[in-house]
């Protein structure tokens, strides 16, 4: 066989694999997140394949500390609307989640408005979308990516609110 024997949008996506280290914790906040549940569970391993956003990101249960530092800066979704951007928001603030919203942020050369989560093993997602794709950044210039410093986002986003009280 020469092709993938798995459908999808286009002709990539994005794979994705975290290491995590409360399996069921990080399946709920992935859920939240792209909006589907995971199409196989394992043993310490789940595999979600959502369409919409096309991605293969895959859970990997280990033991011991899960740290980002020196590790990924983050990850995201990027959306075509605000509205995209405040369901989101929705799905996370009912799930008791804690989140940081930016509007009109200029990022990356471009004016975004988006949504900050940590999920349970301290990754930093946004969901986000693009409103100017061409804008002045000093601040990218100055420091790279721009997303909120990870004391800032963890102490806003505690991931060990990952769940409703």
């Amino acid at each position: 066989m020469t092709t993938s024997s798995v459908e999808f949008p286009g002709n990539f996506r994005i794979h994705v694999a975290l290491t995590v280290t409360d399996l069921a914790k990080a399946v709920r906040f992935y859920e939240l997140l792209l909006g589907a549940s995971p199409i196989k569970e394992r043993p310490r391993y789940a595999k979600f394949e959502p369409q919409d956003p096309s991605v293969n990101l895959t859970l990997n249960e280990v033991d011991g500390d899960v740290s980002v530092e020196g590790g990924s800066a983050h990850f995201g979704i990027q959306v075509k609307s605000v509205e995209d951007v405040h369901s989101a928001i929705d799905r996370f603030q009912s799930a008791g989640i804690k989140t940081i919203t930016e509007e009109a942020t200029t990022c990356c050369y471009a004016v975004q408005d988006k949504v900050w989560a940590v999920d349970p093993d301290g990754h930093k997602w946004e969901v986000f979308v693009v409103l100017d794709p061409d804008a002045k950044d000093e601040l990218y210039a100055e420091a790279g990516c721009c997303e909120p410093d990870l004391v800032t986002l963890n102490q806003q986003c505690d991931s060990s609110s990952a769940t409703a009280d």
